[in-house]
């Protein structure tokens, strides 16, 4: 079964919530959620997925630290071992929401494929926002197991 790693960062709560989405409608799509806080996921988790997910709070314009970590820990050890694998991601914010940028330079080091364009929500994500982190999953779902 194909499988997608999601990894985030969250102190509010938000990211928590769009990345449980993310992870429902990833589910429905018929793949396998390895569902990993930042500080936690590893680079064995990193290659053993055939697509990935990253959610993060937009903290001064950048990712979270905690993220931003574990790409430190992931770059090298898995330089060109996962090129072209898909992937999507999201920020949650206050206003904001220029980490964006920040996760399509890492994806891009990474040599990671976008799947969908990154979601962007400001403050407490209401339903519709969930829904669009569902479909999202969903979207990338489909993407990794075609």
């Amino acid at each position: 079964m194909a499988k997608l790693l999601i990894v985030y960062h969250s102190q509010s709560g938000n990211t928590l919530k769009l990345a449980r989405a993310v992870k429902e409608g990833a589910e429905r799509g018929g793949v396998k959620v390895i569902f990993k806080k930042a500080y936690s996921a590893t680079l064995k988790e990193l290659l053993s997925a055939d697509g990935y997910c990253f959610g993060t709070p937009d903290y001064f314009s950048y990712m979270a630290g905690a993220l931003k970590d574990f790409f430190d820990r992931t770059c090298y050890p898995a330089e060109g071992k996962i090129t072209g694998r898909p992937y999507v991601g999201f920020v949650s914010h206050g206003g904001g929401g220029a980490a964006t940028a920040s996760l399509r330079r890492m994806a891009k080091r990474f040599k990671l494929k976008p799947a969908a364009p990154l979601l962007s929500v400001e403050g407490n994500p209401k339903k519709a926002d969930l829904e669009k982190a569902r479909l999202l999953g969903e979207k990338l779902a489909k993407r990794i197991k075609s």
